[in-house]
């Protein structure tokens, strides 16, 4: 039994190391998967503490151009009682 798990794991890490070695091989040779290209998200900056946050997730106080965007709670409630 221990001679089969032995042997299972030998295995594993030979064709573990042969699939690295075929990928880094035809990445080398420019065959790659083409991966989607990845849209960036405009952040925006909690006028209180200055994190920047994503505008669909963040609290928001306002509306139009004065709306402002808030990390939390604690930063909206501060910001409205200025």
């Amino acid at each position: 039994m221990a001679r089969f798990i032995l042997w299972t794991i030998l295995l594993f890490f030979i064709l573990r190391a042969v699939s690295r070695l075929l990928h880094g091989v035809l990445e080398g040779a420019g065959y790659r998967r083409q991966m989607p290209p990845q849209q960036s998200v405009g952040l925006v900056r909690d006028p209180v503490c200055g994190v920047f946050v994503v505008p669909g997730k963040a609290l928001t106080s306002g509306a139009g151009q004065g709306t402002k965007y808030f990390c939390s709670e604690k930063c909206r409630r501060e910001w409205q009682q200025r």
